[in-house]
């Protein structure tokens, strides 16, 4: 298995012969916010075999993304956003719930709860189609990844693991969080209940109002979290090893290790 953490809660990872996208956010801004890392190279996303969509919100489910993959790409949404998907022009859609399961040849992608709103905000914020919010559990070749998307901790998160690799959201692209959403602690929490052997910091880093991002505050909140979150996971989880990754890097997995 190879992992790249593109950026928010975009990664690409191939495992058991395919090439996989989460919630793909490629380009360089998202209505009014502006990428701050580093610009993605196509390469980061050619290739792909299938996408992972997590909710309908717009920076996860990000349109001018997904047309750079191409309108055939096969592209998982949760169950109740794939008429609206199709509406946008791409041909490949499958719908996915929290419990239900999609097999790509040697992978399996099992759709996992989510504690987070999945409506699509329209101009008046009252259009779009409303869909539950998931993570997936990704399995092939003895080796189990864990995409969280956006989510609050719950308790249901111990029957997932043990897993061999978290990517775990420890903020957001503000100054707050709202809610269904984890800080550096509540990612923390969340590896005591998953047990992986290794997490990666995601959704951090990578988007910023352009005013906002110039502000000490803010400027602290891009690099801080994933810190945070380390340090909490060596104090409370010590057996799970963190790997912070800069966005548009790819993560430095070992080359031999057990999976779980």
């Amino acid at each position: 298995m190879t992992l790249t953490v593109l950026g928010h809660s975009s990664a690409r990872v191939e495992l058991a012969g395919r090439t996989v996208l989460t919630d793909p956010l490629l380009t360089g801004r998202v209505g009014p916010l502006r990428r701050v890392a580093p610009p993605l190279s196509p390469s980061s996303w050619a290739g792909v075999d299938l996408v992972l969509l997590s909710h309908l919100h717009g920076d996860h489910l990000h349109l001018p993304s997904l047309r750079l993959l191409g309108r055939g790409t096969t592209v998982v949404v949760p169950r109740g956003g794939g008429a609206w998907l199709r509406s946008k022009g791409f041909t490949a859609v499958v719908e996915l719930a929290p419990g239900e399961v999609h097999t790509d040849g040697r992978l399996t992608v099992t759709g996992t709860r989510a504690v987070h709103s999945g409506h699509r905000w329209g101009p008046r914020s009252t259009h779009g189609p409303d869909a539950a919010a998931m993570g997936h559990l990704l399995s092939g070749d003895g080796v189990t990844v864990y995409a969280a998307g956006d989510t609050d901790v719950f308790p249901a998160m111990a029957d997932l693991g043990p897993v061999d690799v978290a990517l775990l959201p420890v903020w957001g692209w503000g100054t707050t969080l709202g809610p269904g959403h984890m800080d550096p602690a509540g990612a923390a929490l969340a590896c005591t209940l998953l047990r992986p052997r290794f997490a990666v910091p995601v959704h951090w880093g990578t988007l910023a109002l352009p005013g906002v991002a110039r502000t000490r505050r803010m400027r602290s909140l891009l690099v801080d979290p994933p810190r945070r979150f380390s340090d909490a996971v060596a104090a409370t989880c010590p057996a799970t090893t963190v790997l912070v990754t800069d966005p548009g890097s790819p993560v430095a997995l070992p080359t031999t290790w057990t999976a779980a």
